[in-house]
């Protein structure tokens, strides 16, 4: 595995292992930048826009996601997603128990020119990133023991097999079909924006909901969540160059672009549609441009982070505005209508933005012929795969985690009152 991980993203020649400082401070510093976004980021961002009596539950939610499935990862997860099956079948999905607890791995092995233990923290942020999206669908109504259960079950049935398939290098079946996926449109935002999806369906619906207004509590909290959101997204899209490279300034730029792009576009939306341009709709905009580059990062231009940037802000716009009320699916703080439907857009129009650069492409159709069809049908074929696992595996944890908490759904009574009271003790407030 450590071989190939630089030589495709770096399109070099395999060669020995050799420490480089530049790369090992650069992934530590994007592995810091990573974990960021999730225990104050998304924390933030989800927080701020849940009910006031429900501000620290949403927190607590986001941050427990965080380290449980950190250590999950650590125990099975890295192992299951990016190490080496016996068996070629098994192989095409998972990649095994032999690095259970990080067997194997000596704290002086390289991944390529920097530190594989580096490479295990930095892949488990994303690990813990992806499952704290889901919350966002379930907030206010779901058991805090259960969703601590789901979190580290999911980790393991549904994360880290996808992890494999698209990133776990030869003998994978979607990185073999050469599906494109740079930091994490399809492994990431469409996975955890769909588990959240589900869940929220599976949990039902929130008292009164749509009925009742269900004001955001602090919508400053918001905007300052997407900002550190955006922050640590240097490290995300950045960091997924592997190392202080060329690549890396390519994602710094197109990441940068697309989200401001994303930004003005939703604003725009809402000036024109509702007259009004809102805080939160240029938080969420941000937000989206962000999920919608991801998986494109380090393979488009300008003109490709333009486009991403306007079209995949207007989607999740209209997945927030119109998709949602029209099917009248519970989605608390709407992590599938940002992270799911931008994150799918972003996936599919790479087969058609990603520049004929054999220097920055991964191997697939687009690189060896500059089949771009060929490449589209690769990337609704992993689109498809991952949607399909995501919502079985979801639904089979779901059901598990349930079962071992005796139920999923907090009591009437516990809603009415709000869950930081009813469930932590404590209770936010403005002042």
């Amino acid at each position: 595995m450590k071989k190939w991980l630089i030589a495709l993203m770096l399109a070099l020649p395999l060669a020995a292992d050799e420490l480089d400082t530049g790369d090992t401070a650069w992934m530590m510093m994007s592995t810091a930048m990573v974990l960021l976004m999730t225990p104050a980021g998304l924390a933030l961002f989800y927080g701020g826009m849940t009910r006031s009596k429900n501000v620290l539950n949403t927190y607590a939610m986001v941050f427990g996601a965080f380290v449980v499935a950190f250590v999950v990862w650590i125990i099975a997860g890295y192992s299951i997603a990016f190490g080496t099956a016996e068996s070629a079948a098994v192989q095409n999905v998972i990649g095994g128990f032999g690095n259970v607890m990080l067997s194997g791995i000596a704290w002086n092995d390289l991944s390529g020119t920097y530190p594989t233990y580096v490479f295990v923290v930095f892949q488990g942020t994303f690990a813990a990133i992806t499952v704290a999206i889901a919350s966002g669908s379930v907030i206010e109504r779901i058991k805090f023991s259960t969703w601590l259960v789901f979190v580290a079950l999911w980790g393991l049935v549904v994360y880290a097999p996808i992890t494999h398939m698209v990133w776990g290098g030869d003998g994978a079946y979607l990185f073999d079909a050469g599906a494109l996926d740079f930091a994490g449109g399809t492994v990431v935002h469409m996975n955890g924006g769909l588990a959240g999806l589900v869940l929220g369906i599976l949990v039902g619906k929130r008292v009164g909901y749509p009925k009742t207004a269900m004001k955001p509590a602090n919508v400053m909290l918001t905007a300052l969540g997407a900002a550190i959101l955006w922050f640590g997204w240097y490290g995300f899209n950045g960091g997924s160059a592997f190392g202080a490279n060329a690549i890396a300034g390519l994602a710094f730029l197109t990441t940068t672009l697309a989200t401001a792009v994303a930004a003005i576009t939703w604003m725009l939306a809402e000036w024109v549609i509702y007259k009004k341009p809102t805080l939160l709709g240029l938080a969420s905009g941000a937000v989206a441009g962000l999920v919608a580059i991801t998986p494109a990062a380090g393979f488009v231009d300008v003109s490709g982070a333009i486009i991403l940037g306007v079209a995949g802000s207007l989607f999740a716009f209209w997945g927030v505005t119109v998709l949602k009320k029209k099917i009248g699916y519970d989605d608390s703080l709407d992590a599938f209508g940002i992270h799911f439907l931008a994150g799918l857009f972003g996936a599919l129009a790479t087969a058609f933005l990603a520049v004929k650069d054999n220097d920055l492409l991964w191997d697939g159709p687009l690189k060896e012929s500059g089949d771009r069809i060929g490449q589209f049908m690769v990337q609704v074929e992993s689109v498809v795969v991952v949607g399909l696992f995501t919502l079985v595996g979801t639904v089979v944890v779901y059901y598990i985690a349930t079962a071992l908490t005796g139920g999923s759904r907090v009591d009437a009574e516990s809603e009415t009152i709000g869950l930081d009271e009813s469930v932590h003790g404590e209770k936010y407030t403005n002042s």
